[in-house]
């Protein structure tokens, strides 16, 4: 019996059966579509949370009040906390030679209206002029907080397109007064549509110069600090330049914890690819199920085609022509099933990218690789136990129907 005659034999013997044949490709497709949809939702999530923060600046330094500690030992003392990040930190590490722009940044919330009478509340973000040029922000309209000494309050503000939207709907915002808690702040500037980027959404948000923050929440202590190194510095180099200025201030104690970008983005692609993997190893499983289904279904049609395959023994069939039957319908009931669930999960993550197109969905190739492969050899180790059975009949036991 030739290939030919045993792949026609095995299709005829699957179009016998459509509605077996259907369910069988029903549930190898989903278990494809699981994988696919799964990966590309993971990997998703993957690129997005490093593009947010590739999109902090280039070669960023983050500064933290407290050390972040992972060596084990005693608790602190009740009552102890970090020591504050001041401006004075702030301007000390601005004449670091491995720092390049260094910027305040203090957080807090308040009430902001019009004249008009429209209010809401939102995110008031004290900082400096260098802010702009470390994070990459844009203007939609007017300028940015002016260069100023950081411990001069000024009545100036740079806002978020959603606040200009919201409290300016009908007029220019640039020039206008913008009242925030108990005071006033001139409008300089509308920040373009930044969207949310590391849990900020620079769209809902009012930047004033630190010092009017520290008077506005009656607070000293910064928030975090964060400079852009020159991209010719090596980043240790520049972490333990900032972390030895510190210490001198801070009587000697190493009480601040530093992070760059770089660190971030690879501890972020760490952890989501490991998740990517996971969530695939999941969807997986549902390969599995469809496989024990097709283990089933065959050894059911094994006990329903024993004159048949009786009948081919009898003729002259061998053993490895009865196996090769029965692995062959296994195969094709896999392969078939693989390919559906494949062209419909690649069209599925599609719409999603449609639907939203800002969100980067993308599907992993080695996922588009791996499912169907998966389900491929899954029907073929299935597809084994009720080829060799079948292969085993006796022909005239069969023949009889015993």
């Amino acid at each position: 019996m030739t290939w030919r005659d045993t792949l026609a034999l095995a299709m005829q013997s699957l179009g016998a059966h459509l509605l077996r044949t259907a369910l069988i490709l029903l549930a190898m497709s989903i278990g494809v579509i699981a994988v696919v949809l799964l990966t590309t939702l993971g990997e998703t999530g993957r690129r997005y949370i490093t593009d947010e923060f590739q999109s902090l600046g280039t070669n960023l330094l983050i500064m933290l009040p407290g050390r972040n500690e992972t060596t084990g030992g005693a608790p602190p003392m009740l009552g102890a906390t970090p020591r504050d990040l001041t401006l004075g930190d702030m301007l000390a590490l601005e004449r670091s030679p491995y720092l390049d722009k260094v910027t305040p940044v203090l957080v807090g919330g308040a009430p902001v209206s019009t004249s008009d009478g429209l209010e809401r509340e939102t995110t008031i973000l004290g900082t400096t002029a260098a802010m702009q040029r470390v994070r990459n922000l844009t203007l939609a309209q007017g300028t940015f907080l002016p260069v100023l000494d950081p411990y001069r309050a000024a009545p100036v503000a740079v806002i978020g397109e959603t606040i200009r939207a919201e409290l300016f709907p009908r007029r220019g915002a640039v020039g206008e007064w913008l009242q925030v808690g108990d005071r006033r702040f001139r409008i300089l500037g509308v920040l373009a549509d930044e969207g949310v980027s590391v849990g900020v959404n620079f769209n809902d948000v009012v930047l004033v110069p630190v010092a009017s923050a520290q008077q506005l929440f009656n607070r000293e202590g910064l928030f975090r600090v964060m400079a852009e190194m020159p991209a010719a510095v090596d980043p240790q180099r520049a972490i333990a330049d900032a972390r030895r200025i510190i210490m001198l201030r801070h009587e000697g104690e190493d009480d601040v914890t530093l992070i760059t970008q770089d660190s971030l983005v690879s501890t972020f692609d760490r952890i989501l690819g490991a998740v990517t993997y996971g969530i695939a190893g999941i969807g997986a499983i549902s390969l599995l199920v469809a496989g024990i289904l097709i283990m089933n279904v065959m050894l059911v049609s094994v006990a329903q085609r024993t004159a048949e395959v009786g009948l081919l023994k009898a003729l002259g069939g061998s053993a490895g022509i009865i196996r090769r039957l029965f692995l062959t319908e296994a195969l094709l009931l896999s392969g078939l099933g693989a390919a559906l669930g494949l062209a419909i999960g690649v069209l599925l993550a599609m719409t999603l990218g449609y639907l939203w197109p800002r969100v980067p969905f993308t599907m992993p190739a080695w996922a588009l690789v791996a499912a169907p492969t998966v389900a491929l050899v899954t029907g073929l180790l299935f597809g084994v136990m009720p080829a060799r059975r079948a292969a085993r009949l006796d022909p005239v036991v069969a023949l009889a129907k015993r």
